[in-house]
């Protein structure tokens, strides 16, 4: 949930750092960098609109949700996403809790973030982490209109059912 008046709050002080020579890029923290915890923390566009032109890397790894995409994709801020993608991010970077952008929108059910990515080219059936799939971190939660999303654009539902494990009489 957005927080009144931070984006206005942190807007300035920002620009002044960046314009005496701050490193947009600089790595650590839960986040990683300035831009993945500005596109998790749901600050206004401005803020991370600012950071990309101030030369932030779209697709630097590390922290909490591996990638700006992913933790945008998080919180289903589509807005974000979409500034993040038409910047160059990449849809299917692995990393971070989820492992990619397309894992974290289906786990938390964002169907409207999960067609975006889709229609970038997120691969439906990537393979990763404690989530395995898209298909199986959707069904995880009992997201099922996202499921039926994830089938009409060709996720593998075997492959879905052999990554739980043999089933019972299986050889």
């Amino acid at each position: 949930m957005p927080r009144a008046g931070s984006s206005a709050t942190l807007f300035r002080p920002l620009a002044l750092l960046l314009d005496s020579g701050a490193d947009v890029n600089a790595q650590g923290g839960l986040y990683g960098n300035a831009l993945q915890a500005a596109c998790y923390e749901d600050y206004n566009i401005g803020i991370i609109q600012l950071l990309l032109d101030s030369g932030a890397d779209v697709n630097a790894q590390g922290g909490h949700y591996g990638t700006a995409l992913q933790a945008a994709s998080t919180i289903a801020h589509k807005e974000v996403v979409q500034l993040l993608l038409d910047s160059g991010a990449d849809v299917n970077a692995q990393g971070g809790e989820f492992s990619n952008a397309l894992r974290a929108a289906c786990y938390n059910g964002y169907e409207r973030v999960v067609q975006l990515l889709l229609d970038w080219g997120a691969d439906v059936n990537a393979q990763g982490g404690m989530y395995g799939n898209a298909l199986q971190a959707a069904s995880k939660r009992g997201h099922g209109d996202v499921e039926q999303l994830l089938l009409a654009n060709g996720a593998h539902r075997l492959a879905s059912r052999r990554s739980k494990g043999p089933k019972r009489g299986d050889a």
